[in-house]
């Protein structure tokens, strides 16, 4: 079933592409819709299937590239199934909110059905090289959504963008290629390499590796100072591939942390992660500081993005402070950080779409130009209220959940630096409050076009469609957070076991 899951929607942007040019749009749209929607439907069974504290399941190991020590080696656990269920929710919204795109439809929704299958390969690769061929892959499907479908500065965003990640992605191949080399027998297999630690007691070679992984991760967070590329792709990409980079593609580095940094360097992970506390810390400080400063309703966003990463990167720093005192709390801050994960998807995916729709009707993204929208659109501003207050974390809403975990988890092994990133959530609250007053309260002012007053309908009946689903998630999640936490907390065990070795 997960073959079949990962592998369903490049089947159907290979059959978009067959199809004649007499096709119309509304075929087209309604083959991606229903592709995204059968994944949705396949990966909740796959859910409800599902054993917790039963390790990987729903495993397929093949050989692939015998020689070379690379199969095909696919699964599930505690961390890659929420992150599966998050990119399974993320990409059907995205095709109902295109529902009324016009330009190259049938290539636009065949390259979200590539990029959908790149993300859920990714999530549930448990090879490297598998791992390494789904991360590029992903960088080229979002290349050509930014420079296809974006704004007036999309191709030289998308340059950067590609630039940036491809070099990161090189430095991740050569720390892989130095965990093969260091293995015997040499193998890129992740459950393999896990159980050997093929770099224990060997402290020079491990810091090369850890550098490598993390240099290339770190980039995809994105992290400062490698995170200039994001708001310039973000503030150029459409709205629907502004949701997808924010709410899965970052998740890909922070993943990348979890999966193979942690248990695959636990001697380096363990000996570097204050270099992880610090960068996270930053990130979150200056990434609110930064988004505090912007008058674009889009690229301020973006910002918020680097923010909430940098709290799952202190959270897995934190979780590498050894002590029997600390066990609980080093679990909880894993936890938080996978929760994040999921939280921020959802919210940020939100919070891009709606600013899509505010594009759409207004033709900028700067806030100056608005002022008392809500009266004109009720819904949209009711709607991006919601997403603001649960993205600040309020009570009531997933992202309170993850950033309690995150500063009760990592307040005991760093308590100066979980000190220092709790001040972000002040900021996050400043920013984005400031951000709902300016463009929804006060009197009406709208961007006209010259002579002519510009339309501004409220949200449609597809965007509602689109956005609510991930509002009322992140609801769900935080009122009910259990379900989703039964599944997390066995792997957080599970990698803390790896890192104390």
């Amino acid at each position: 079933m997960l073959t079949a899951i990962v592998f369903l929607p490049a089947a159907a942007a290979a059959g978009l592409l067959c199809l004649p040019r007499a096709a119309g749009r509304r075929v087209v749209l309604t083959v991606w819709t229903a592709a995204s929607g059968a994944v949705l439907a396949l990966t909740v069974a796959l859910w409800a299937g599902y054993e917790h504290g039963g390790g990987i399941q729903y495993e397929t190991h093949v050989r692939w590239i015998p020689g070379a020590g690379v199969g095909y080696h696919v699964g599930v656990d505690g961390l890659s199934l929420p992150l599966l269920a998050l990119t399974a929710v993320l990409f059907p919204a995205c095709a109902l909110y295109a529902l009324r795109e016009t330009r190259r439809v049938r290539e636009f929704a065949a390259l979200f059905l590539l990029l959908e299958t790149t993300c859920l390969g990714l999530f549930a690769a448990l090879d490297l090289i598998l791992f390494f061929v789904f991360f590029d892959l992903s960088i080229v499907a979002m290349y050509f959504v930014i420079a296809g479908w974006g704004h007036a500065g999309a191709a030289r965003a998308a340059q950067k963008f590609f630039l940036y990640t491809f070099s990161g992605s090189l430095a991740l191949l050569l720390g892989f290629i130095g965990l093969y080399l260091a293995a015997d027998p040499h193998t890129f297999d992740i459950v393999a390499l896990s159980a050997a630690d093929p770099l224990a007691g060997r402290s020079g070679y491990g810091a090369l590796v850890l550098l490598a992984v993390g240099l290339g991760l770190a980039v995809k967070t994105p992290t400062v100072p490698f995170h200039t590329w994001l708001p310039p792709a973000h503030t150029e990409a459409p709205a629907a591939g502004s949701a997808i980079l924010a709410g899965v593609l970052l998740k890909m580095g922070t993943y990348g942390f979890l999966r193979i940094a942690m248990p695959l360097l636990p001697g380096a992970w363990r000996t570097y992660a204050l270099v992880f506390v610090v960068t996270g810390v930053v990130s979150v400080l200056y990434g609110a500081l930064v988004a505090l400063a912007q008058t674009d309703f889009k690229r301020m966003i973006a910002y918020t993005s680097v923010n909430h990463m940098g709290y799952v990167l202190l959270a897995v720093g934190a979780a590498a402070a050894l002590g029997a005192d600390t066990a609980d709390a080093r679990r909880l801050a894993v936890t938080g950080a996978t929760y994040q994960m999921v939280s921020h998807g959802l919210l940020t995916g939100a919070l891009f779409l709606l600013a899509g729709a505010l594009h759409e009707r207004g033709r900028t993204y700067a806030m100056d130009a608005y002022s008392g929208v809500a009266a004109r659109a009720p819904v949209l501003a009711a709607l991006t209220g919601v997403a603001v207050f649960a993205s600040l974390g309020l009570p009531g809403f997933s992202g309170f959940v993850a950033e309690f975990q995150i500063l009760a988890g990592s307040l005991g092994p760093r308590p100066v630096a979980t000190a220092l990133a709790a001040l972000g959530i002040l900021l996050t609250a400043a920013l984005l409050v400031r951000a709902l007053q300016r463009v929804f309260l006060g009197p009406l002012r709208l961007p006209d076009s010259p002579g002519t007053p510009r339309p501004f309908p409220d949200l449609r009946a597809h965007e509602v469609a689109s956005i609510v689903p991930l509002l009322a998630l992140a609801v769900v999640l935080g009122v009910f957070p259990r379900f989703v936490l039964d599944v997390i907390e066995p792997f957080s065990r599970t990698v803390l076991e790896l890192v104390a070795r």
